[in-house]
Order: C-alpha cells, then structure tokens, then sequence
C-alpha cells in the first residue's frame, strides 16, 4: 500500500459541556495539526498517489469551513460534542466526498493533533473507482 500524506493547521473555539470533559466544559481555543494521508495499492500512470498540489488544495477546502470559527455555533456540529475525534471524522468525510472522482484511492486517514503527545484519528474506506491518475 502505498500512502501519501499532506498536512495544514485549523485555530477553532469549542465547549465540551459534559462532566466528562472537566474544565474543557467551558469555551476554549484548540489549535489542530490536521494530517491527511491518502493510501492506494498500486501508483497511478504518473507513479504517484496523488497530485501533492490536490490532496492540499482539497484539504485547505475543508479547512476553510472550520477555521477561526466557533465550533459549538457550528451547523455541522449541532447536537455533537466537538470533540478531536468528530472533528476528524468530519474532516475525513468531507475529503472523501470532495475526492469521490479520483480514481485507485482505497483510504484516508486523518490525523487531528492538539500537541505532540495527544491525536485521534479517523479511518475510512474510500469507494474504490478503477486505476486512473489520481490527477482530477
């Protein structure tokens, strides 16, 4: 399997109002470290995953919705806890529909990092479309 992995940065505000999360009930700022990685079994004709170019255009896209924005106000969110967890799952799902077209993907994974000793990660399947260029 072979992987291809870009990485970008979100500054949010969210509340976690569950006894469970102690002080982070309150608003607070998280900055995030979001990592993408993109797998596939075999390298398209260009001997790639993916354009570099397109897996961080597509993953800034995503970004642009969450950034700067207070999460609990949110749409998407409504009804959730923010938590690190469904913010990568959000993430993850946005990716695959906006990459539904690239052909031979089988995978992504996204990596949210709150600092270097705490992640969470969200896996998911990607409906598997011939062996294109994964160019768009």
């Amino acid at each position: 399997m072979f992987t291809l992995t870009v990485r970008d940065h979100i500054m949010i505000a969210h509340s976690l109002p569950d006894p469970f999360f102690g002080p982070a009930q309150r608003l607070h700022g998280a900055t995030y470290e979001v990592e993408t990685t993109w797998a596939r079994p075999v390298l398209d004709e260009h001997g790639v995953v993916m354009d570099i170019g397109m897996a961080s255009g597509l993953l800034g896209q995503v970004l642009d919705g969450l950034r700067h924005r207070n999460l609990d106000e949110h749409p998407d969110f409504a009804g959730r806890l923010s938590t690190t967890e469904v913010i990568a799952q959000h993430v993850g799902e946005r990716l695959a529909a906006a990459a539904a077209g690239i052909e031979g993907l089988e995978r992504l994974t996204v990596t949210l990092r709150e600092n270097p000793d705490a992640w969470a990660s969200y896996t998911l399947e990607l409906p598997v479309l011939g062996g294109g260029s994964g160019r768009g």
